[in-house]
């Protein structure tokens, strides 16, 4: 089992050097763009931005695998590595070296999932209701 966790902290150290990677050549990439006057027509400037705006979404998704790494990293340290924080049950190594990061078990995290996709669709049918209610008040 020690050698297991030794290997696990070997891969989230991997990986938390290949994101730091990734991060400062999307920061050095992103600098390489001229933020002065706008160059192009509109189309080259709606790129641009759309470009921008995907370097940023895919920099805060780094962010965040870089903070679940760091967390894994921490629980190995303080043996709390590989156990569901759901269940408390152990997460199988097979998942682990998928996702070496994983906080639930593959059960948890689908019920997890399922939660959250039926909060959302909650929300947005609650969402319709009041914007169809307001459009009835117009008439």
């Amino acid at each position: 089992m020690v050698e297991k966790m030794e290997e696990m902290k070997a891969m989230l150290l991997k990986m938390k050097e290949d994101t730091l990677k990734e991060i400062s050549k999307a920061m050095k990439s992103g600098s390489d763009v001229k933020s002065g006057e706008p160059s192009g027509d509109i189309y080259d400037q709606a790129s641009s931005e759309r470009d921008r705006e995907l370097g940023l979404l895919l920099g805060d998704r780094e962010r965040e695998k870089l903070r679940n790494i760091d967390e894994a990293l921490l629980k190995l340290e303080e043996g709390e590595y590989g156990i569901c924080e759901e269940c408390e049950e152990d997460i199988p190594i097979g998942r682990l070296k998928v996702v070496p990061f994983a906080r639930y078990c593959v059960k948890c995290k689908a019920d997890i999932e399922k939660q959250q996709a039926q909060t959302k669709r909650f929300e947005e049918d609650r969402v319709y209701r009041e914007i169809t209610l307001g459009e009835e008040e117009e008439m």
